[in-house]
């Protein structure tokens, strides 16, 4: 369906719903890709499923890396035509209908899905594809638990039959998910967060691990074989073929992510040659490994929210001067006790500043760690405080966009 062959209500809360995301971002307000959605949904509570039918939608869902996978999907299926996608993480039914009302006409979409959003979001767009990254715990005073998290995908996938899946091998979680699902492709980039799947999601018994295979004691639930593989410094395909991949993006993980996006690109028919030059067009995500040059130093922004991106963020990072950030707001979760889930000590041996709404919870985990550290009040007082070149910049949510603001919002 086109956007001119809209239903009346559907085609008033379409135009409504791009003014007034117009308005938010003329005002300085973000990027208008909520309150956009939110007030076109209140004219007509069935726009995205108007907005969706006809598009070829792939959906993407997992704790973490869902941003930045779902850009890197898009610019794979640009190949084909133009992408509808929700670029800068509204990952809810309002940031999904902003999205959609925003890029008009395209045939193609490629939305971030909140994991706790994923059924509904599958009721009203009818996905080709949906990718299932990871699952770990989340802001857990007020999210689900991990296994009732997988729980939930499970029973939903379970009546969508006709919906390819694409899943992470790696993650016992995502396996059993996907398990009743009949068409699954698997990838794998590995596992490096493992604290929240050592119990089978299916029978109980504990889950083994060696040489990158993992099994239940007391059930069949295992690994699947993998049919897109990280190898090194690039991606494994189907059918043995090494592709080197040219990120711009840091980190082993990303590679994780391109593998996803290959995938995806694969069950819309676009072969890996034509998918892989796009993925080094991705250089930052909605702020998130942005570098910006302020006052002689070299800023870089990374984004982690829970236990298992700050293991991967640690990983990104150079060893320079870093600045920890952490607040505990609605977004972000108010309960900040995952910091001791988080091991600290790759920290060590490097200039270490922290600040945010919750610093002393961070100072705590810190001494706890033998981190040396020093607290500064503001963004300004810690560029001050580090020398010409390199500063890294890890942050939770709230926390990361309110260094964003202080950067003039880069992208």
């Amino acid at each position: 369906m086109t956007q001119g062959n809209l239903p009346l209500r559907a085609k008033v809360a379409t135009q409504v719903s791009r003014t007034a995301a117009a308005l938010s971002r003329a005002a300085g307000r973000g990027d208008g890709s909520v309150i956009g959605g939110w007030i076109g949904l209140k004219i007509d509570p069935d726009l995205l499923e108007h907005l969706a039918a006809g598009r070829a939608i792939a959906l993407v869902s997992g704790t973490n890396g869902k941003t930045t996978t779902t850009r890197l999907t898009a610019a794979a299926l640009g190949v084909l035509g133009p992408v509808a996608t929700n670029s800068f993480g509204a990952n809810m039914p309002t940031g999904h209908t902003s999205a959609l009302a925003k890029a008009g006409d395209t045939p193609f979409a490629v939305l971030e899905v909140d994991e706790h959003y994923l059924p509904q979001v599958i009721e009203e767009t009818r996905p080709r594809v949906i990718a299932l990254l990871n699952l770990s715990r989340d802001q857990l005073d007020r999210a689900k638990e991990v296994a009732m998290m997988a729980q939930l995908w499970r029973t939903t996938l379970a009546k969508h039959p006709e919906v390819a899946i694409v899943g992470n091998a790696d993650d016992p979680m995502i396996v059993w998910a996907a398990g009743n699902s009949p068409s699954v492709t698997w990838f794998s980039a590995g596992q490096r967060w493992q604290d929240d799947s050592w119990v089978c999601p299916e029978c109980g018994s504990t889950i083994e691990r060696q040489d990158g295979q993992w099994w239940c004691t007391g059930c069949p639930l295992r690994r699947p074989a993998p049919q897109w593989v990280v190898e090194d410094d690039g991606v494994l395909d189907p059918t043995g073929a090494w592709h080197l991949i040219r990120l711009q993006l840091p980190g082993r993980v990303n590679l994780g992510n391109a593998a996803t996006a290959l995938a995806v690109a694969a069950a819309f028919g676009i072969r890996p040659l034509q998918a892989v030059p796009t993925l080094s067009s991705v250089a930052s995500v909605a702020g998130r490994y942005a570098q910006v040059d302020r006052d002689g130093r070299n800023i870089r922004l990374l984004l982690a929210k829970n236990p298992a991106s700050w293991l991967e963020a640690f990983d990104m990072a150079d060893n320079a001067p870093t600045l920890l950030s952490i607040n505990a707001r609605d977004p972000d979760g108010l309960d900040t006790s995952w910091l001791f889930d988080v091991d600290f000590s790759p920290l060590r041996g490097r200039q270490v500043l922290i600040t945010g709404d919750r610093a002393y919870d961070l100072a705590v985990r810190l001494d706890v760690n033998d981190v040396p550290f020093r607290h500064v009040q503001t963004f300004g007082e810690a560029i001050a405080s580090v020398p010409p070149g390199r500063l890294e910049v890890i942050a939770n949510y709230t926390a990361f966009q309110d260094i964003r603001a202080e950067l003039d919002r880069v992208n």
